[in-house]
Formats: C-alpha cells, sequence, structure tokens
C-alpha cells in the first residue's frame, strides 16, 4: 500500500481486501446532495453487478457541514437489496475518509489520486467517479460507467449527457474543439466529471510524472482525458441523458476553474506534441447507453457581466494580448473588445436601454480558435509563464462565452449544439496554422 496514505486510510483498505468494482465519490461540502449519489451508486452496484466485489469509497476535504456523516449513514446496503429484489453474491463494503493533501496542495484532483491509490490496493477492475452533487444519477450510470470496461473491454468511459445550452461552457469553447481537433476524437465531454476506468489505466495513472498543483484541482479530468488518449488506451463515452447539478455561472464562479483547466491544457500540449502534430480531421468515438430525450433544467448566466469583463480585459491585459497572440489576432480581439464594451453600455444606459439582443454582439468561431491556438504557440515559446498566459486569456474566454451565448440564445438544444460543432469544425480547419506556428517557434 502506497505510504502516501495515512494509517487509519490503510487499515480500512486491508479490511476490505480485495474488490472487483469500486464507485469513489470525491466530495467537498455536499451534505445536500451527496446522500442521493451514494445511494444511486449501491443501488447500482447491487442492480447490475451482483456477483462482483464492491466497494463504494468516499473522499472528502474535511467538509464541515457532515458531509462524510450523510455517507455513512446513507442507507444500508440490504435496505437497497430488499428495495431491488437482487441477492447479491458478496457484501458491498463502504469507505469514508479525508483524503491527504498532494505537496499540500488540496482539491478534486488530489482526492482522486486518493481514489486511484485505494483502486489499485485493491485490484479492482473497473473504477467509477462520480460527482457529489448529482441530482440526475441514477442507479443505471454505474452499468452505463462500468459496463464497457467490464463488457467491452474499455479503458475510459467518458460520459455524455444533455446539457442546457448556457452550461458547460469550459467544455464547449475550449476542452472539446481543441481536443478534438489536436487528437482526432470526438469526445464530447472530456471533462464531464463521471467517469469510468479500468484497472489497467488506474495504474498507468499513478505511473505518470507529471503531476501538478493545477491537476490536484480541476486540471485532474482534461489531464485524465489526455492521459488516456495520448497511452493508447481504448476510449469510449457512455450516454447519461441530463446531467442535473449544482450550476456555475461562467462570470462569477468558474474563474478558478478555468484557470486550472487551461494551465494543464497547454502543460499537455507541449508534453504530447509529438502524438497530436500529425492528426489530420477527427472521427466519433463509440457510445454507448440509450439515447435519451431530457431536457435539462434551465441555466440563468450574466451574459453583461460577461462583455464588460471582457472590455475591460483590453485594459488590464492588453500589453499581454500584444506579447502572446499574433499581430492580426492581437488587433482583432482588441477591436472585438470594443465592441462587447459598446454593446455593454447600450444595455446598460439609464436613459435609453438597450436589451442584449442575439446579434448585439459576436465573436467569430475563426477568431476563437487562432486566440486559443496563438495561446498554445506561446507557452511553448515561454512568451509569459504559464500563470500569466491563462490570466491573460480568462478575458477572451468571458467575450467567447458571451458571444456564443447571444448566438444560441433563442435555439433549442439541437440548435445550440450544432453551433458548437460549427466551432469545433472550426479548430479542426484552422489546425494548419498551429501547426505552422508550433513548428516555426521550434526554430531559432
Amino acid at each position: 500500500m502506497p505510504s502516501s496514505l495515512p494509517p487509519a486510510l490503510r487499515d480500512a483498505v486491508d479490511r476490505v481486501g480485495r474488490a472487483d468494482i469500486m464507485v469513489g465519490i470525491p466530495s467537498f461540502r455536499n451534505a445536500a446532495t451527496i446522500g442521493h449519489v451514494a445511494r444511486a451508486a449501491q443501488a447500482g452496484l447491487v442492480q447490475y453487478f451482483p456477483d462482483l466485489r464492491p466497494v463504494l469509497v468516499n473522499a472528502d476535504a474535511g467538509s464541515p457541514d457532515g458531509t462524510q456523516r450523510v455517507v455513512v449513514e446513507t442507507e444500508p446496503p440490504d435496505y437497497v437489496e430488499r428495495i431491488l429484489l437482487v441477492r447479491p453474491r458478496n457484501r458491498l463494503e463502504r469507505i469514508s475518509l479525508t483524503y491527504p493533501e498532494i505537496d499540500g496542495v488540496g482539491g478534486k484532483g488530489a482526492a482522486l489520486r486518493t481514489l486511484f491509490e485505494i483502486a489499485r490496493a485493491l485490484e479492482v477492475q473497473a473504477l467509477v467517479v462520480v460527482d457529489s452533487d448529482l441530482r440526475s444519477i441514477g442507479p443505471e450510470w454505474i452499468e452505463l460507467l462500468a459496463g464497457p470496461v467490464l463488457k467491452g473491454g474499455f479503458d475510459f468511459v467518458a460520459p455524455l449527457y444533455a446539457r442546457h445550452r448556457n452550461d458547460g461552457t469550459i467544455t464547449n469553447t475550449v476542452t472539446y474543439p481543441l481536443t478534438r481537433a489536436l487528437y482526432g476524437l470526438r469526445i464530447r465531454q472530456p471533462i464531464g466529471g463521471d467517469f469510468g476506468v479500468s484497472g489497467d489505466l488506474v495504474a498507468h495513472y499513478l505511473a505518470q510524472d507529471d503531476w501538478t498543483p493545477e491537476i490536484s484541482r480541476f486540471g485532474i479530468d482534461i489531464w485524465m482525458t489526455t492521459t488516456a488518449i495520448t497511452g493508447g488506451f481504448a476510449v469510449c463515452q457512455a450516454r447519461l441523458g441530463a446531467k442535473v447539478h449544482d450550476p456555475k455561472d461562467p462570470g462569477a464562479d468558474l474563474g478558478p476553474m478555468f484557470s486550472q483547466v487551461l494551465g494543464t491544457i497547454l502543460r499537455l500540449t507541449e508534453r504530447h506534441a509529438d502524438r497530436w502534430l500529425q492528426v489530420r480531421g477527427s472521427h466519433e468515438v463509440p457510445a454507448y447507453g440509450f439515447e435519451r430525450i431530457a431536457e435539462p433544467p434551465p441555466l440563468e448566466v450574466d451574459v453583461l457581466r460577461l462583455l464588460d469583463e471582457f472590455h475591460q480585459g483590453r485594459l488590464a491585459q492588453g500589453e499581454q494580448w500584444d506579447r502572446m497572440l499574433a499581430p492580426d489576432t492581437a488587433g482583432l480581439v482588441c477591436e472585438l473588445a470594443a465592441d462587447a464594451g459598446r454593446a455593454a453600455d447600450r444595455t446598460a444606459r439609464a436613459d435609453a436601454p438597450h436589451p442584449l439582443e442575439p446579434g448585439a454582439f459576436a465573436f467569430p468561431d475563426e477568431a476563437w480558435a487562432r486566440v486559443v491556438y496563438d495561446v498554445c504557440v506561446a507557452a511553448r515559446r515561454h512568451v509569459l509563464s504559464v500563470d500569466r498566459l491563462v490570466a491573460a486569456l480568462v478575458p477572451l474566454y468571458f467575450g467567447r462565452v458571451a458571444g456564443l451565448l447571444l448566438e444560441v440564445r433563442d435555439l433549442s438544444s439541437e440548435g445550440a449544439e450544432a453551433v458548437v460543432e460549427r466551432q469545433a469544425r472550426a479548430f479542426e480547419l484552422a489546425k494548419p496554422y498551429l501547426v505552422s506556428r508550433w513548428d516555426e517557434a521550434a526554430r531559432p
């Protein structure tokens, strides 16, 4: 057992001994929702995998709201067995723990690192991880995320959700189009939060030497997806239906998450350049599970705030934009920032305010693709530190999200998805631009 785990946790793992399938739930201050997640996970293990040795592990960050107590007090496994009328061959084990930090850094990635170590120690065949704030999870999620590993020979199962058009802005604007263009795989939710992995992939994750503070926090999801792809592991997706969870406004809540995800992406892009430089185009990734028609709940976003953040970003980060972007791109985004400021002023004017219509502001797909690619090249050239590059990119991200949300505001879910797909194709078409600039950066 790895020495990084505290003695109490090693004792808990020794008590379990071995397991075939494990469900991990990282958490922090999720007492209101984690009971439902734990019940669904327990039911899924009993209902769909009655012949396997199961274990459920909650890795908590020391929540003061009693999150761990809720997990421990959730209906016992024998209750689940009675309501499902299934008699499993093995007892369902449960562990709830406070995970140790990694080099003084705690967060989702540190929680998952602990879950990986436990999964390896228990020699599990499949590990399923689900978020602790889920309201839409059902027992079938466990089968959908573990089934492709146990029955289909896959190593990494990414989630495939139906999300509100205003949700998942980091995914829609950066991680999906960039991962697709770089590696040629259309993994729609590369930072989805809920996933399944094989025991072999768990061992591969623990063998990597590129763990950073960002990966110990919110960089973990894109690191897992990218490491699975670049390691040559078999990847698929599972249709989980609508994802209902604690929503986040991109202008108010997602700044730190964006920074950690993007910082991780920039480092991974340089580390794995040999894996993506020759890739052209993209192809579908196998998807499993019945397609569900479900509309997720609406999510309101303060677009006016996003426009203002973009406009103010030109004043605060204009010098960094000039250094990290190609001259044509820098000039264009400054014009777009001015447009955003004018649109925000028209909306906020007390004498004659105008509502924000879909055409009030636009950030073209091609311009956004070049911004992201220029930042990748700037990171390779070490024009600025990764932290400063990401900080300068944040207001540009706000501008792109504002333009995207205005464009899809009156569209159906299918129409909004078509806009995201159009943007992804723009990233693919612009990839020769990235390759050319990347190769140029390598020359003296």
